[in-house]
Parts: structure tokens; C-alpha cells; sequence
């Protein structure tokens, strides 16, 4: 039996598995809210209560933030989770921890074909290292090492790199977004949940449109940047529809920056929770010149394959794997 968990700033995951026929089948799943635990414990304990939890064999967990010396301190979340922490509740020895992007792109190699969303219809399908990127609450990117024979997840904390305009409104909005973060502007802070709300607001102030009555009359506590998106796909208004068009060209600018850097010739996975909600701007043209747009290396990047994974429990599945696979 396998216990996985996807371990991120707004929720929690956790899943037993069982090993059939050399096949993962979930056994029991459930989801919590994570700011409403103290500790990943805590999380565990309370899943414990809703099932009859056996002994199991070996477990993994996705997490938020970077995973140092089998110790993890949330990016998110006042959490500090630690292995051995975690081998003495469980009692195993088998415990591992893995940045959530590394479940991530590790659950991308066991999705089949009707999960993706194909955004490059002229990706050519080669053998070689894969980039992941994937815009949530958070910003998480990873890549998956090809050895010639097997993938390889590797981690980064590459969502919290510098934010680089590409165009004469991203520059201006760099100018902006230097006011309300002096000390550092990483991509995370436009790519991500609350980064939708930020470029609306930075939208908004510029005089681009006049903010539509359904934004002005939000009610308080409703999730602002799922407005916008809303407003957008329902209302086609014209701020908020200028909000999502620039969010894609810097989403595809950089996952492109990311397959650079990764030489990522297997091609590019699009995961988190925004993609799946946002694909007729995704799979318009924003995002792929966004991506291309490379001076010498547009041809190269042209030619990689660029797929949306639709599965919100790829992470999870990625943790599970991974367990099974080094038992």
C-alpha cells in the first residue's frame, strides 16, 4: 500500500494506492484545506480518522517549496515537514519528499494522450529531456532529465527568478510592479492565482479600459482573479479579456525561457490549476509567440511539442509513482 500526498498552499491531497497487476489504483483519496492545519501531521492524523489506514509500504509527498536534506519548510504554509518526522508516524522507513513540480512532471509520464491539450501542432515528437511549468497559487517549475533510457524529475524554485519584460507594455508594467514590490519582481508574482488580479489592476490604473460593473460590484471574499477570468470568457470585456491575453504572452515567454534553459527538446508540459480553466486563451496565438519568440532560437522552439495536461491530480499521481518506483 502507497500513501501520496500533494501538498500545496490553498489544499491538500492525500491518497492511499494499491499495487494491482503492476498498476496504481487508488484505494481511498482525500482533499483538505491546508491553512486550516498546523502541520502536515495534523493533515495525516485527520486522514487517518476517515479511513481504516492500514501499514503501508512506502509513501511520497509533492510539496510546495524546496525540499533541502529530506527537510521542507512551505513556501505557503507555516509548515516544516521533515522525513524522519515522517518515517516515525508512518512507521517506514520509505518515506520520500519531492517538490511538488517534480510530482508533477513525474506524474506527466503516466497521463494518456486524451489528457493533454495539444498547443504546438507542429511539435515534433523526440527523446530528450521534458520542462514543466505549472501556474497555481504559485508559479512551480521542473524538468525531467532524459538519460537516454529513463526520466529523471528535477526540482527548481525557478518560478521565483526575475520577471523580464519582452515588450514596451511589460516594461511599463515592470516600472508598476517595482512600486508595490521594490525589492524583488519574480515571475510568480504575475504567474500565478493572485498574479491574474495584479495585471488587472495594473490594467485598470494604466487606462487601458474602464472597470466593468461586475468587478466594481464584487462581493467581499470572492476570489478576485477567477472574476476576472470569468468576466473575461462570459462578458468578453474588454479589460479583463486584456488581463488574460497579456497573462498568456508572459506564460509562454516563460516556458519558452524555461525549455532554454532545460534544452528541454522533448517538449514542454503546461500543468496547475489556471491552464485548464483558461484554454481558449491558452491555445490562441499569445501564448506560442509568447514562447517562440527567441531571436536566433524561434525555429528550435517552434519545433517542440507544447501540451496543457488536464488532470488536476497529476502531482499526486507523480507521488505515487515515484514511491512505487523506488520501493
Amino acid at each position: 500500500m502507497i500513501l501520496a500526498g500533494d501538498i500545496g498552499g490553498t489544499k491538500t491531497n492525500l491518497a492511499l494506492f494499491e499495487f494491482v497487476d503492476r498498476q496504481l489504483e487508488v484505494h481511498t483519496q482525500h482533499q483538505f484545506a491546508s491553512q486550516e492545519f498546523s502541520s502536515l501531521t495534523e493533515v495525516i492524523v485527520e486522514f487517518e480518522k476517515l479511513t481504516s489506514m492500514p501499514q503501508i509500504d512506502a509513501a511520497c509527498f509533492g510539496i510546495a517549496g524546496p525540499v533541502i536534506d529530506g527537510r521542507c519548510r512551505t513556501t505557503n504554509l507555516p509548515w516544516d515537514i521533515t522525513t524522519s518526522g515522517l518515517q516515525k508516524h508512518l512507521n517506514t522507513d520509505k518515506v520520500r519528499l519531492m517538490n511538488d513540480l517534480e510530482a508533477t512532471a513525474y506524474g506527466m509520464l503516466y497521463l494518456p494522450d486524451d489528457e493533454f491539450v495539444d498547443l504546438n501542432p507542429t511539435g515534433r515528437s523526440v527523446d530528450g529531456n521534458r520542462a514543466v511549468i505549472a501556474a497555481g497559487t504559485g508559479l512551480g517549475e521542473a524538468m525531467l532529465f532524459y538519460d537516454g533510457t529513463h526520466y529523471h524529475p528535477i526540482g527548481s524554485e525557478g518560478g521565483h527568478s526575475d520577471f523580464a519584460p519582452v515588450t514596451p507594455q511589460q516594461d511599463e508594467l515592470l516600472k508598476w510592479m517595482r512600486n508595490r514590490y521594490p525589492g524583488h519582481v519574480s515571475f510568480e508574482r504575475i504567474l500565478s492565482g493572485p498574479g491574474i488580479y495584479t495585471l488587472y489592476e495594473f490594467l485598470s490604473e494604466s487606462g487601458y479600459a474602464p472597470q466593468p460593473a461586475s468587478m466594481l460590484q464584487i462581493s467581499e471574499g470572492k476570489d478576485r482573479s477567477a472574476a476576472v477570468s470569468e468576466c473575461a470568457l462570459k462578458e468578453n470585456d474588454p479589460l479583463c479579456m486584456e488581463t488574460l491575453r497579456l497573462f498568456a504572452e508572459i506564460y509562454g515567454a516563460e516556458a519558452g525561457n524555461l525549455a532554454l534553459k532545460t534544452m528541454s527538446l522533448g517538449g514542454v508540459y503546461i500543468g496547475g490549476g489556471i491552464a485548464p480553466k483558461i484554454l481558449s486563451v491558452l491555445t490562441d496565438s499569445h501564448f506560442m509567440n509568447g514562447f517562440a519568440s527567441k531571436g536566433r532560437f524561434e525555429e528550435m522552439l517552434r519545433g517542440m511539442q507544447v501540451k496543457i495536461a488536464l488532470n488536476s491530480e497529476t502531482a499526486l499521481l507523480g507521488a505515487a509513482h515515484f514511491a512505487i518506483d523506488r520501493l
